[in-house]
């Protein structure tokens, strides 16, 4: 059974990508999706233009960013399915039967893994392995795996979304909507897809820059996630801190120098961080009896039909 292309709507947010948006949009036309929302960000060149004349409908988001334009997008669209992906032709719509399938097997949310062998070819070596660190930074942090977090070739139901709490600004939502999928329990499906190298506008994100700014949404992220992980963290960087002290009063004792005030900042350091990382022992015991008392209260609601 194949999924009904009239209740998808294709969203592709874009800015300047008139080299690539043309062809995107005719050739999910041609695959016979009818529902191509373009959420623009202002472009500077004909990007708008070249989806309207394509057939999509167009509209210029009125926040700036990428995840302002994707909440704001979520917001316009009536049809129960969403196939969402990158207008810079990096991503290929014949995948999109293959995207969109695991809805109808009754999974929420699907991401299209670009990590696989076939498409190493498609990233440089540093932007290859920043992925993966990422992706296993995400896994410690949220105790989940998903292969390729920052895909931004991804498939969901209206409801899953409708269930989201998106509130990230800017490139970083596809690590939210990651996070927000595994909080609420939702059935994710991972889908090995094709990935290309960009032949059109050069990439956007820095390497470095904008990895760090990941990797610290990531770990924000798992306050809610885990907030074991979270709290523990901090409380263990505290006492090791209070241990290096420890560590230099020691020394100094024995030469016969005393540092009162650092020892009692030893001792304070050693005992908040103790604290804190409790706290995070005890935050994670409630979250896990507040998920055993949501998975028994979803269990004996009656189901709703599919679309």
């Amino acid at each position: 059974m194949e999924i009904d292309k009239d209740s998808v709507c294709i969203l592709i947010p874009t800015l300047n990508e008139a080299p690539t948006i043309g062809a995107l949009v005719r050739e999910f036309r041609d695959l016979g999706y009818t529902h191509i929302l373009v959420i623009d960000g202002k472009s500077s060149d004909d990007t708008r233009a070249i989806a309207a004349r394509e057939g999509a409908k167009v509209v210029i988001q009125s926040m700036k960013g990428k995840g302002n334009a994707m909440i704001e997008a979520f917001g316009l669209i009536e049809q129960p399915y969403i196939l969402m992906m990158d207008g810079d032709g990096t991503y290929s719509p014949s995948d999109a039967g293959r995207m969109l399938q695991p809805l109808l097997e009754g999974c929420d949310h699907v991401i299209g893994d670009r990590l696989t062998d076939q498409n190493r070819d498609a990233f440089s070596r540093l932007n290859f392995f920043g992925n993966q660190v990422l992706n296993r930074l995400f896994k410690a942090a949220h105790s989940y795996y998903l292969s390729d977090i920052l895909s931004g070739y991804r498939a969901f139901t209206r409801h899953s979304l409708s269930m989201m709490q998106l509130k990230e600004e800017g490139f970083v939502i596809e690590t939210e909507i990651s996070s927000e999928a595994v909080r609420k329990g939702m059935n994710i499906r991972v889908v090995p897809i094709q990935y290309r190298k960009r032949p059109g506008t050069p990439t956007k994100l820095n390497p470095f820059h904008d990895g760090f700014k990941i990797g610290a949404t990531i770990y924000r992220l798992a306050r809610m996630n885990n907030p074991m992980f979270y709290f523990g963290l901090i409380g263990i960087i505290i006492m090791i801190l209070g241990v290096l002290t420890g560590i230099y009063v020691l020394l100094e004792w024995f030469h016969d120098i005393e540092h009162l005030p650092l020892t009692v900042l030893t001792v304070l350091l050693i005992v908040v961080g103790f604290q804190v990382f409790m706290f995070g022992v005890i935050s994670d015991m409630l979250l896990t009896y507040h998920r055993e008392v949501i998975r028994e209260i979803q269990a004996n609601m009656p189901r709703e039909p599919k679309p």
